[in-house]
């Protein structure tokens, strides 16, 4: 149910006890034209002794004589207090000039412009982080079960209006999701900017399979880096990075190596130990999209293929509000956010839902007359050079009324062991192709197009597949992984890529599947999307030359392939080119006795009677009509 939770009791060691004014260190100034409440307790009870979490609160200086504005609000691990200028020096010169000060903080909104615009900006310190005691467990029950209670204080305070909204990157946007569905009174609209919404299926294991490179480098140079109790750092050398930046010591003192390990939780360790959705450790992060009614504002990046845009777009598919949009942009994780153009966007939204002050639309609700579409695209047309604002911004748009694109034709290609994708599945005969699981580059396949064609949506790869020794080996793999990439090559051949999160160079999309989780349920799957619980209990071993039909998920996506240009499927055991920093390498997760072995990929046309199909999705546009045989084909969603 929504609302405010019971935690279980996790007992936090600290310097001192802490109690909402106790150990009171809130100061105030005035500054760039506001005034900054530093070190503000947020009274939240828990059972462990840590009353509060801190904030830090930038309002117009004409709140102090009783004017009252909304506000807009940010909760999360990576210090409050961290200047953007020392997170990420690089980043930070990037900014527009309007969009930083000495009070930018990482991926989150600007207080010195802000609050010009007639908002009081709230950032607050997640707990066990920053100035916030307690034990840390991000992306948790706990996360949620206290930024509802931030919220909730935020609109009853004497220079808050009562409305707040949600505006923030990354951790700052999936946060959003989880609080929203709580209902916390005062919440008025939410804008997750390239924000997960699935903590499984977008982040920790894609297809079941763990991510472990991000969380490992996020847990570590990110969290840890910021703990409560953490002691002092001088500020490194020029060549650091995100993270490995200066910060104080806390007010209450500092705590042992030891203590702060046993103050936390670790996703880098945790993830690894967990396999399965009804694991406890997941299902206390799983929460239902369903509960979330407030209006929103759901911004994905095209680039975002190994964490945040999948979230965006089931999160707006799965949430009940009635006003929601869904808007697709391009370029780097860190920088689209504060260009004027998005700045502009994110106030108009705001101003709507917040003030009252509609200058776009909004609130007669998604395509209505005079309204705002609910659907915008950034269409990857041309091939500008990746990670330039230039580039990214070259890129047209196109207003949509719906998500799936309701001019989407599901075509399937049919693999053939040539290389091609073909139209005509007449025109593959039986047979197979294999590759050696855990170490080969694995097989391309491709299709070039004779008109321009636009590929928008969510595309599917069918696999009719089985596992065979390695050449020498006596034993048989229990599993298989299969990784998918998509590339738009050039008449020419040679790639054209996109920006990626990080700046790096992006292909069109990416998918990924743990065949013994394969199980579809039908019940929750629809034309595009197949759907899996990834439950322990129904989790079954690929059994030796035996052959098995899986549907794979590949992420929305979005490409316009000139005449003459090839889109390419790249099917493989392990990562490829554009995994970026997301590497899915766990050594007990992607184990010899597990995995190695020879995958065999069964082409053209196979009897559905000699072939294993709870991994098929019955419903799936462009598979559902192959009968009694079943053939493995790439279907993609061409817009008409």
């Amino acid at each position: 149910m929504p609302g405010e939770r019971l935690l279980p009791f996790r007992a936090a060691q600290l310097p001192t006890p802490v109690k909402p004014g106790e150990n009171a260190i809130k100061t105030t100034k005035r500054i760039h034209g506001l005034i900054f409440d530093q070190n503000v307790d947020i009274p939240i009870p828990r059972i462990d002794g840590t009353d509060c979490c801190r904030c830090n609160v930038y309002r117009p200086e004409d709140t102090d004589k009783g004017k009252r504005y909304p506000v807009i609000m940010t909760h999360g691990p990576y210090g409050k207090d961290i200047p953007y200028s020392e997170f990420y020096p690089q980043s930070f010169e990037e900014l527009p000039e309007s969009q930083k000060s000495s009070l930018s903080a990482w991926e989150t909104p600007e207080p010195t412009y802000w609050t010009k615009q007639g908002y009081v900006v709230v950032r607050v310190d997640e707990q066990g982080t920053g100035e916030s005691p307690g034990f840390l467990d991000t992306m948790s029950d706990q996360t949620a079960n206290n930024f509802f209670h931030c919220i909730e204080w935020a609109a009853s305070q004497s220079w808050s209006s009562g409305k707040v909204g949600l505006l923030g990157i990354s951790y700052f946007a999936g946060s959003q999701w989880r609080a929203a569905a709580r209902k916390p009174k005062g919440l008025a609209c939410i804008v997750p900017w390239e924000g997960m919404s699935d903590f499984y299926r977008d982040r920790a294991r894609h297809g079941g399979i763990l991510s472990n490179g991000f969380i490992a480098l996020w847990q570590n140079y990110q969290v840890n880096t910021h703990q409560y109790g953490r002691p002092p750092a001088p500020k490194p050398g020029k060549t650091w990075g995100p993270g490995q930046n200066a910060r104080p010591g806390n007010v209450e003192g500092s705590l042992s190596p030891e203590q702060l390990k046993a103050n936390r939780t670790d996703q880098t360790s945790d993830n690894a130990v967990n396999f399965y959705m009804d694991d406890d450790y997941y299902s206390s992060r799983d929460y239902s999209l369903s509960d979330i009614d407030v209006p929103l504002l759901s911004v994905g990046n095209w680039g975002g293929i190994t964490l945040h845009l999948r979230g965006n777009v089931m999160g707006y598919l799965g949430a009940s509000s009635r006003n929601k949009w869904l808007w697709f942009i391009t370029g780097r994780h860190d920088l689209p956010f504060y260009l004027p153009e998005r700045v502009e966007l994110q106030k108009s939204f705001l101003d709507a839902f917040l003030h009252d002050n509609d200058t776009r639309g909004w609130l007669k609700g998604p395509n209505a007359e005079g309204g705002v579409p609910a659907v915008n695209l950034a269409l990857r047309k041309g091939a500008p050079k990746f990670n330039t604002i230039e580039g990214d911004r070259s890129f047209p748009e196109r207003a949509e009324t719906q998500w799936p694109l309701p001019q989407t034709r599901y075509t399937p290609y049919y693999l053939s062991r040539d290389g091609s994708l073909r139209a005509s599945s007449d025109e593959v005969e039986a047979g197979q192709v294999s590759y050696r699981s855990l170490e080969s580059d694995g097989l391309t396949f491709n299709v070039k197009f004779d008109k321009e064609t636009e590929i928008t949506g969510h595309p599917t790869l069918r696999l009719v597949t089985s596992i065979a020794a390695a050449d020498g080996a006596a034993t048989v793999p229990k599993d298989l992984d299969v990784f998918l990439t998509l590339r738009h090559l050039d008449a020419e051949g040679k790639e054209i890529f996109y920006t990626g999160t990080a700046g790096d160079p992006c292909p069109v999309t990416k998918g990924w599947l743990r065949a013994s989780v394969r199980k579809v349920d039908a019940s929750k799957s629809n034309g595009y999307y197949h759907h899996r619980e990834y439950l322990r209990n129904e989790a079954a071993p690929i059994e030796a030359d035996k052959l098995h039909a899986i549907d794979i998920e590949i992420w929305p996506t979005n490409v316009v392939v000139a005449a003459g240009n090839t889109l390419q499927l790249e099917v493989g055991p392990k990562d490829q080119q554009g995994h970026s920093v997301f590497p899915h390498n766990g050594e007990t997760d992607r184990t010899k006795e597990k995995l190695e072995g020879q995958n065999v990929l069964h082409l053209g046309p196979v009897s559905r009677a000699q072939v294993e199909c709870s991994g098929i999705n019955d419903k799936a546009e462009g598979l559902k009509d192959q009968g009694q045989e079943l053939r493995s084909a790439l279907v993609l969603p061409i817009i008409a």
